[in-house]
């Protein structure tokens, strides 16, 4: 029978917008693991705001709201703040009542400052960490490090020199002709107008050269957890030296115990990385240039069983690479400067790791098992 449309729809109805979320849906463990690590967190919040004055909009949900942009690949504040509007399960992530009017999206602009400056970004994504490991998720024995490029928000036409005057003469002032053919541009004479932290950096031989900034993880080798993620000029910081930092911090948050081995690609064929592994009591489980001789690195190494899984499970940090930059919209910057771009690979790294949990949670307790082994 054919079914006809209502022409009065009901005036009033009782609905809440958890209905509206499937019952397996993953972002329901998200929220359980999201909600338990902020109510640890609120003793931190506490010493963020005076004690006196108007409310703010609550920390919690300023951290909850950047998880969503994180997951469902939301490119701005602003369009957030839109969709809060009518999408229930966004506001049923954020405890938003129906009637709830949305926060405005300058709101993020203004706690931004405060988030930097409490550290609280690092400490949302050190304390995801640490619920993994709580969970049994993650190894302390065998690592992967790995590196990336991340293009900036910056135009080539903005990398001038960095004593030039801007050309006056254009019909269309806002996006000038440019013409560098014939010019050598490079770091040291040139400098983006527009992020002046941005370097031009090409990715190997051939490839263009770009504006852009250096991603580095450290993945964990069980279940692909990323246990820490740093952005760096895409020139000065060295992969291999962004690695050993990542390695020197876990260290302390370990009680001085290093991993049992770290993989690599070719780019940390070095003595700088092999020899700090070697010190450190770590295999270095890199990918050899050939030709290249690296003492501490050799046949006996290359040769074990160990080398050649890790090898095989390195490759698993491009899927960290891949999320962040397809979903998690760090294809390109959203920020200008390493320090705001940093509070977000926080939150972006964050998430990765919070959907890998809600799945490895959903996962039978047989397959679960036989993964930690």
């Amino acid at each position: 029978m054919r079914g006809r449309v209502k022409a009065q729809p009901e005036l009033f109805q009782i609905i809440s917008p958890e209905s509206f979320v499937p019952a397996h849906h993953p972002i329901r463990g998200i929220k359980t693991v999201v909600d338990k690590l902020l109510e640890d967190m609120s003793a931190h919040f506490n010493e963020m705001y005076a004690e006196a004055g108007r409310p703010s909009i609550p920390p919690e949900r300023i951290l909850k709201s950047r998880v969503l942009m994180a997951l469902y690949s939301i490119r701005s504040e602003r369009l957030l703040a839109e969709q809060l509007r009518y999408n229930f399960l966004y506001r049923w992530f954020l405890d938003m009542n129906l009637d709830e009017e949305p926060f405005d999206h300058s709101i993020f602009s203004k706690n931004q400052q405060r988030l930097e400056e409490h550290g609280v970004n690092e400490l949302f994504f050190g304390l995801v960490v640490e619920e993994a490991r709580l969970q049994g998720w993650v190894s302390d024995d065998h690592f992967t490090v790995d590196g990336t490029l991340i293009d900036a928000w910056a135009s080539l036409k903005s990398f001038q020199l960095k004593e030039g005057k801007k050309d006056d003469h254009d019909d269309d002032p806002g996006n000038p002709n440019v013409d560098f053919h014939g010019q050598k541009r490079g770091n040291a004479t040139h400098q983006s107008k527009s992020d002046s932290e941005a370097r031009l950096m090409r990715k190997g031989k051939g490839k263009e050269a770009k504006l852009c900034f250096a991603g580095h993880a450290l993945m964990e080798n069980r279940h692909g957890l990323c246990l820490d993620f740093r952005i760096t000029p895409s020139v000065g910081v060295t992969e291999t030296k962004a690695a050993t930092e990542m390695l020197e911090d876990w260290k302390l948050t370990n009680q001085g115990r290093g991993p049992a081995s770290v993989g690599a690609d070719k780019g940390y064929h070095n003595k700088e990385f092999v020899g700090y592994c070697r010190d450190n009591g770590i295999k270095p489980h890199v990918a050899p240039v050939a030709g290249r001789k690296t003492p501490g690195l050799d046949g006996r190494t290359t040769g074990s069983m160990g080398y050649q899984t890790s090898q095989r499970i390195r490759k698993r940090v491009e899927e960290i690479f891949g999320w962040m930059k397809s979903v998690g919209g760090l294809r390109q910057t959203k920020y200008r400067g390493v320090d705001r771009n940093q509070l977000w690979g926080y939150m972006v790294g964050a998430s990765y790791n919070l959907l890998r949990m809600a799945k490895l949670g959903q996962s039978p307790p047989g397959v679960a098992a036989a993964s930690c082994n």
